[in-house]
């Protein structure tokens, strides 16, 4: 069965981290672009970073460059995001999906970041 399953989403202070996960079944990442989308109250999904199924190849939103950083171990068919120096405007309900040629075929539920003091 194709399942998309985020975790790591939570509660974090301005300036603070989190690591998004997640683990993925039925498809082989081997042969699958990533990616992570966000999506905040009142506002369209929108892409965040993405990686190639060729490896080293990765993209991000111009917001989250030298912040966030996406990476996969395709051993355990599993996807992250680190993300650093977090800031309120981060705050979404952040999906992981896969896909080819890109990260758009198969989407997660969704796990909530909130950035607030």
């Amino acid at each position: 069965q194709l399942q998309l399953v985020e975790s790591g989403g939570g509660l974090v202070q301005p300036g603070g981290s989190l690591r998004l996960s997640c683990a993925v079944s039925g498809i082989n990442l081997d042969n699958h672009a990533i990616g992570w989308f966000r999506q905040a109250p009142g506002k369209e999904r929108e892409f965040v970073s993405a990686s190639s199924w060729i490896p080293g190849t990765t993209y991000y939103a111009d917001s989250v460059k030298g912040r966030f950083t996406i990476s996969r171990d395709n051993a355990k068919n599993s996807v992250y995001l680190q993300m650093n120096s977090l800031k309120p405007e981060d705050t979404a309900v952040y999906y992981c999906a896969a896909g080819h040629p890109n990260p758009s075929d198969y989407w997660g539920q969704g796990t909530q970041v909130t950035v607030s003091s």
